[in-house]
Parts: structure tokens; sequence; C-alpha cells
């Protein structure tokens, strides 16, 4: 007999659930992921569930260890700042890549999640914030056209925002709304030297967060 073919929506939903309970520390550094526990939960076989931890795991999410099971990884602020290196100069060869092909369109839809992000940032809704906040850069990603980029930014982007949800436990700094509409006035101008140095500008506030929270973290004496 031939086994039931699983809906790839069916992991993409058991992907989805997964990833934003491990993002806001719903399921916490260290807690056990039991396949069969984890599909009741979710009304799901074990097959869509399994898919998913093993994409959470290639994003450094899920840790799967052959005696000790496996469970939600630890939080690492080096892993995080290496992922922001990664992740900062890929949003800077978008912007370098994107600006002079943007068109009117791009331009209203980079002004639009601007002003959603602003207005989050206001009302304090971190979900929506980082939302419009992902969605503006995206523009620049989309125009591209480079999937590698977008992969590698897709791949390494969960360990940033479980930083920010599980240790700063802040919105997006204010200064990204500067930035932001820094970027987009270089955009509109077609300069693009200075769009891309507010995007470095932009992501630099959250690598100043991770390396300050990692000297607090150092035990005295220690380099």
């Amino acid at each position: 007999m031939l086994a039931p073919v699983e809906s790839p929506l069916l992991r993409d939903l058991a992907y989805r659930r997964l990833r934003g309970a491990i993002l806001t520390g719903a399921l916490a550094p260290g807690d056990s992921l039991r396949i069969d526990e984890l599909a009741g939960e979710l009304a799901l076989s074990r097959t869509p569930v399994r898919e998913a931890l093993a994409r959470l795991r290639d994003e450094g999410l899920v840790e799967m260890r052959p005696r000790s099971g496996t469970r939600v990884s630890p939080l690492r602020l080096d892993e995080a700042r290496q992922a922001l290196d990664v992740i900062s100069a890929m949003h800077e060869l978008a912007v370098r890549s994107a600006v002079v092909r943007l068109q009117e369109q791009d331009l209203t839809r980079l002004a639009d999640a601007a002003q959603r992000f602003e207005d989050a940032v206001k009302a304090g809704d971190h979900e929506r914030a980082i939302t419009a906040d992902d969605e503006f850069h995206d523009v620049f990603v989309a125009v591209t056209g480079n999937g590698p980029l977008r992969e590698t930014i897709v791949r390494f982007m969960p360990l940033l925002r479980r930083a920010e949800a599980l240790r700063f436990g802040s919105l997006p700094g204010r200064r990204s709304i500067t930035a932001h509409a820094h970027i987009l006035a270089a955009a509109r101008r077609g300069d693009t030297e200075a769009a891309v140095a507010a995007t470095r500008l932009n992501w630099s506030s959250l690598a100043e967060q991770i390396e300050q929270s990692m000297i607090n973290d150092r035990e005295p004496g220690e380099p």
C-alpha cells in the first residue's frame, strides 16, 4: 500500500506555529520537543511535525541529538551577532542592487510599510512592528530578484528576532523610524550610497544591543 501524501500546507502550518512559539518564548530555550506530543497539540500527524522540526533545526532554533532528543536551542548571543553581520550585509547588497531599479509602486510599498512600522512602534505593538519592518526591507530584496540573497536572510533572521523578543524585550528602537525615513528619501532620489549607509545605520542599533548584552553576561575579569 502507498503511504498517504501529507499536504505541504500542513507542514508549513506546523512550521509557522512552532516557529512562532519559539520566537515568542512560549517554547523556551531547552524545552523538550516530542513529536507525538506536538502532533497531538497541533492536531496533525507526525510527518508534518517532523518536517517542521527539521526546518527549524536548519534555522538554528531547534537541536536534535541522538541520545538527548530534540529541544529548543539555547539563546546564544554570539550566534545572533554573527547572524546580524550576515543579514546587515545582505540588506546592504539588496539596497545597492535595487535602488536604481525601483518603480513608483515599490516606493509606495516602502512608504506604506514605513508608516505601518511607525504606527506599531508608537502603539507598542511588537508583532506588528516586526512584520512592518520585514516588509519594508523586503521591498529591496524583492526588486533584486536574488533568490540566494533572500534565502540567506530567511535562514538567519529568526536568530535575531528571537534575541529581540527573549533578551531585549523591547520594540525596535525609534531610531529605526528615522532610519526608514532616510532610506526612503534616498531611494526616492535614486541615491544608492546614501540608501546603503542608512540601511547600515538601521541595523546598527541592534548590534549595539547585542554587544552590550554580551558584555553584561561576562564574568568579572573575563575579557
